[in-house]
């Protein structure tokens, strides 16, 4: 099983056609969790890129997660499943795919969050701290709802909403350590760079954090 502790810079992307390019070009850059997460699209076509994401992954030795789906996880040989609050139970998935694998669950109150440490997950998510239009509807759960969940839970807690280069230091300082992107690299210009300037910015602002 691949201990999430360390791992910092978790990516959450969509179907795309230069998967090829893109994802090894953040993986260069510091990606060191990958989940593809694809609402709008069949499992045919999820389960293809699945299968063409999962080797690359295995090359950088970086954990592939599949979204909503632990049967898709199953079929693609993810290393785990990372599913919502109307998904599938955590129970399901843990049966399903073993007590290696990695699951995750989205957490967006502290009522949710925690039932969630009571359950048989790797990791939760909280968030978005900000409205953001990956989670279109969803209002942000703001700054202190995921540090409160950071600070009373024994699992890695990745924070999702808004995250970059230029506040991720702020988010450092407030307690959160693992950190949930999507925009601001699937709309990069230069995703390696941009990959690696926002993996610098969180190492930087963790070891002065722990200084």
């Amino acid at each position: 099983m691949f201990d999430l502790a360390a791992r910092r810079l978790y990516l959450c992307v969509g179907v795309r056609e230069d998967m090829g390019d893109f994802l090894p070009a953040v993986l260069r850059g510091g990606v060191d969790v990958v989940q593809l997460r694809e609402k709008d699209l069949g499992d045919d076509v999820r389960l293809a890129h699945a299968r063409l994401m999962v080797p690359i992954c295995r090359d950088f030795g970086v954990p592939f997660v599949m979204n909503d789906s632990p049967e898709l996880a199953m079929d693609a040989e993810a290393d785990g499943v990372h599913v919502g609050q109307d998904d599938v139970s955590v129970a399901y998935c843990r049966d399903l795919l073993g007590p290696e694998a990695l699951i995750g669950l989205s957490t967006h109150a502290d009522d949710e969050f925690d039932a969630g440490l009571t359950q048989d997950v790797t990791y939760l998510s909280a968030g978005p701290l900000v409205p953001t239009p990956t989670k279109p509807g969803r209002e942000g759960t703001g700054l202190e709802y995921a540090v409160r969940a950071q600070a009373r839970s024994a699992f890695p807690v990745f924070v999702t909403g808004g995250v970059n280069a230029d506040n991720v230091a702020g988010l450092v300082a407030a307690g959160l350590r693992h950190f949930v992107v999507v925009r601001s690299l699937t709309h990069a210009n230069d995703p390696e760079s941009a990959a690696r300037a926002l993996r610098q910015a969180i190492d930087r602002a963790t070891d002065e954090a722990s200084h």
